[in-house]
């Protein structure tokens, strides 16, 4: 009896589940779920639903019925299943229900605000579950039967990890410049060892200090978990970068756009800055897109240096098992760097990173498992009726307050009803594919234009233009599959990460990881800034 009365929770839990799959199946939520613009993940929810309120309930029979063991399947199937299950719940609200409504809340307060909020602090899923499992173990505190399953999450988080080398390749870095790959290097190296340099200074714990340097050097959030496993960070030490990454990246958000105006960086140098100096990739691409909303070239410079610093994640990594061996006093050798201490997760990384690059998932040119086809075919085609709407734009001379290359674009775009090169130049593969992009981004230039309101179409051209784009851009499914569940590790490994960090923690750690933070993150800012200047020139993008 005391052994099912333990299992309870998980009864429960498994129960509404199963419950909850059989409201969605039957449509009740579909005017609420579309409201949060969630209603295309109707089927995953009723599948996750069913699948793990089954499991729940099976494990918590099994879990009753007999005496806790001590085999591989009672510590990782059985023991961790109420803790497992409480995690994914928790995920699921975050994902399907809090998120859609911060992003909502945060919209409604555009108008008045002049801004995004949730974008601006970064309220996305990795956030809220942070903070959803820091408040849980805070005030309710860990719930029994969920203790054993919280300590998952670092193993979770590691598959993550791992998830996301699938979205990156070396043909990223086709795009850019030999000065502009040592100028990352640079500055990932550079901020790494100033990082662990201030730590000395600063008499902060090996541990603190491993991960914030790779943290602020690399980049943010994934380094941060990707590390912690290689340094023995704590989870409040986790935490306390993952705060400090995003509390300097607010601040250079607003910051860079006004400096690189009133210096006159043109889109390249800015992308590049922004990319450098600014970790966290929401807040990158909301700095492009302050500085300019109109040429989509800044932000494609900015992403492409900011997705470059991934690729040396392995490195840092390599570097920081070096230094924490040292510092902790044992005899290095190549084995016990490489082999030991280099750990397996980031091992799997390069692994789907190399396969991403082979053209395995999609083709290798690839950016996050997208690519661009631009060749002539039926699917790429826009509608008779979007057809219909662009025609009449043009015969009304709607399209008068654009440029000449965005005028010969749209024109184009209505002559031949997709995006694509020239018709007699196509069996010139490379010319073909050449000018087909080009057009394209001429065409992702008037969007800009209308988002920042110096062109102005009527909301039905400005969609047909977005669908023909979209068109053109491919997904693939590998590796949009490889992310979704990149996201749902994340989301799981975060909330039982927070759920670690006590008061006690925060308390002890002080304030001295964010000093240490900022010094670093100015200094790579204001050097980043000089060396843009001097050395990037407006050649990056092919």
């Amino acid at each position: 009896m005391s052994r099912t009365k333990e299992n309870i929770p998980v009864f429960i839990m498994g129960g509404l589940l199963i419950v909850y799959g059989i409201i969605v199946q039957t449509g009740v939520l579909l005017p609420l779920l579309t409201y949060l613009h969630v209603h295309k993940s109707m089927d995953l929810m009723v599948t996750m639903s069913f699948v793990i309120g089954v499991i729940a309930l099976v494990g918590a029979v099994i879990n009753s019925s007999k005496e806790p063991g001590n085999s591989v399947f009672d510590r990782f199937v059985l023991q961790p299943m109420g803790g497992i299950v409480l995690l994914l719940i928790m995920a699921m609200a975050i994902r399907w229900y809090l998120e859609p409504l911060v992003i909502i809340m945060s919209k409604s307060l555009h108008a008045t605000l002049g801004f995004d909020v949730y974008k601006v602090l970064n309220l996305n899923y990795v956030v809220l579950g942070l903070l959803a499992g820091v408040l849980l173990t805070n005030t309710y505190g860990i719930p029994k039967f969920a203790a054993a399953g919280v300590k998952c999450a670092r193993f979770v988080l590691k598959m993550g990890v791992i998830m996301l080398g699938a979205r990156y390749s070396f043909a990223e870095l086709a795009k850019l410049g030999v000065y502009s790959i040592w100028l990352i290097g640079f500055f990932v190296l550079g901020t790494v060892f100033l990082v662990l340099w201030l730590g000395n200074i600063f008499k902060q714990p090996k541990t603190m200090t491993g991960v914030l340097s790779a943290g602020m050097g690399v980049c943010g959030v994934s380094a941060t978990v990707a590390v912690a496993p290689v340094v023995k960070a704590k989870s409040s030490e986790m935490a306390y970068t993952i705060g400090t990454i995003l509390s300097f990246g607010i601040i250079c958000m607003f910051i860079f756009p006004t400096i690189g105006k009133l210096v006159g960086m043109n889109a390249v140098q800015f992308g590049a800055w922004a990319g450098t100096g600014i970790l966290n990739s929401a807040q990158v691409a909301a700095a492009a897109l302050a500085f300019n909303a109109v040429d989509i070239k800044t932000l494609k410079v900015a992403e492409i240096f900011n997705i470059t610093r991934v690729l040396f994640l392995p490195v840092i990594v390599l570097v920081l098992a070096t230094w924490f061996g040292k510092e902790s006093g044992q005899k290095l050798s190549f084995k016990t760097v490489v082999i030991d201490k280099f750990p397996i997760f980031i091992l799997g990384f390069l692994l789907l990173f190399i396969l991403s690059s082979a053209g395995l998932f999609s083709p290798p040119e690839h950016y996050k498992g997208k690519y661009i086809d631009v060749s002539y075919n039926k699917r790429t085609e826009v509608t008779p009726e979007e057809w219909e709407v662009l025609n009449k734009a043009m015969q009304a001379g709607a399209f008068k307050e654009l440029n000449e290359s965005q005028m010969m674009a749209v024109t184009d775009l209505i002559h031949q009803r997709q995006i694509a090169g020239n018709f007699d130049e196509r069996n010139d593969k490379t010319k073909f594919d050449q000018v087909g992009r080009a057009r394209m981004s001429e065409l992702e230039g008037v969007l800009a234009a209308v988002k920042a309101k110096q062109v102005r179409l009527s909301k039905e051209v400005g969609s047909a233009i977005k669908h023909a784009i979209s068109q053109v851009h491919k997904k693939s499914k590998t590796v949009v599959t490889l992310t979704d569940c990149m996201i749902w590790f994340f989301a799981f490994g975060l909330i039982g990460l927070g759920m670690q960090i006590t008061k006690k923690a925060i308390f002890q750690a002080g304030g001295w990881p964010l000093v240490i933070g900022v010094i670093s993150g100015v200094a790579k800012a204001t050097l980043s800034f000089f060396i843009v200047l001097w050395l990037v020139k407006d050649v990056v993008l092919k």
